[in-house]
C-alpha cells in the first residue's frame, strides 16, 4: 500500500548549526531537524558534539536527523550512538555492511536513505530501498563527481521523475533540493511528497533568516 498524501506535507529544516537555529526551526513549524556531520562538501556540518548538544535538547516529537557521509555501516552505527539522533540519513551509497545491521544495531532509529536525481535511474534506486530504510530523500546532488555533492546545492532536479517516483515507490518521500517559498507550491503539486527538505532556501549569508522561514510557512500553508 503506497504511503497516503498528507494535507500538508512534513517540513525538515537542514543545516542546523545551534540550538537557537533549532528552536527557530521547531517554532516556525518544522517538524524535523537536519544536522550535517562530516561531509566532502556543501554548507552546514558542525562537530559530532555539536550535534549531540542539539539532538538532545530537542523537544519530544520534532525528529533529529543525522546526516552522514560514511558508506560502512558500521561507521554509521557508531557516529548514531555518539550523536544520539533520532534519525540516521544516509547522503551516499552503502558499501560495507547492510540495512539490515543497521536495523538490528539501532532498534527504533529511523533510516533515511537519500537518492541524489541524475535521471530515471533514481526511480529504480529507490524502488529497491523498499523494506531495507523506512523513507527516501531525493536530492539534487552528485555523489559521481571527484569531490562528491551530497547535499546542500541550492539546485533543483528534473520534479517529473520525482512525481514518478513517488507513485511507483511504496515508502515515504522526502523533496529536497532548491526549494524555496517562491517555487513550494509548483513542487508539491508536480510531485506529492510525504515531506520537504530545506537548507539555503531559508538561510542568509549561512545563517538561518527568520523571514526567510516565516515566508516558507505562509507559501507552505496557501498551497
Amino acid at each position: 500500500m503506497l504511503p497516503l498524501p498528507l494535507p500538508f506535507p512534513r517540513v525538515k529544516i537542514c543545516c542546523i548549526a545551534s540550538e537557537e537555529e533549532a528552536w527557530m526551526a521547531i517554532r516556525a513549524g518544522a517538524s524535523a531537524l537536519g544536522l550535517v556531520g562530516p561531509v566532502p562538501s556543501g554548507p552546514g556540518a558542525i562537530t559530532e558534539e555539536q550535534i549531540t548538544a542539539i539532538a538532545t535538547r530537542v523537544p519530544p516529537g520534532v525528529a533529529t536527523f543525522l546526516l552522514t557521509s560514511h558508506q560502512d555501516a558500521g561507521a554509521i552505527i557508531e557516529q548514531q550512538k555518539r550523536c544520539r539522533t533520532s534519525v540516521v540519513q544516509i547522503l551516499d551509497r552503502l558499501v560495507s555492511g547492510t540495512y539490515e545491521e543497521l536495523r538490528a544495531a539501532m532498534p527504533g532509529i529511523g533510516i533515511v536513505q537519500a537518492v541524489h536525481v541524475m535521471g530515471d535511474e533514481a526511480i529504480d534506486e529507490a524502488i529497491s530501498l523498499e523494506g531495507k530504510v523506512d523513507a527516501v530523500l531525493l536530492d539534487s546532488g552528485n555523489p559521481n563527481l571527484p569531490v562528491k555533492e551530497l547535499g546542500g546545492t541550492g539546485r533543483t532536479h528534473d520534479w517529473q521523475i520525482s512525481a514518478r517516483l513517488c507513485e511507483r515507490v511504496r515508502l515515504p518521500v522526502y523533496l529536497a533540493g532548491g526549494l524555496r517559498s517562491d517555487n513550494l507550491a509548483t513542487a508539491i503539486r508536480t510531485v506529492r511528497p510525504f515531506g520537504v527538505d530545506l537548507c539555503n532556501g531559508v538561510r542568509t549569508d549561512g545563517k538561518l533568516d527568520p523571514a526567510k522561514l516565516e515566508g516558507f510557512f505562509a507559501a507552505l500553508r496557501a498551497g
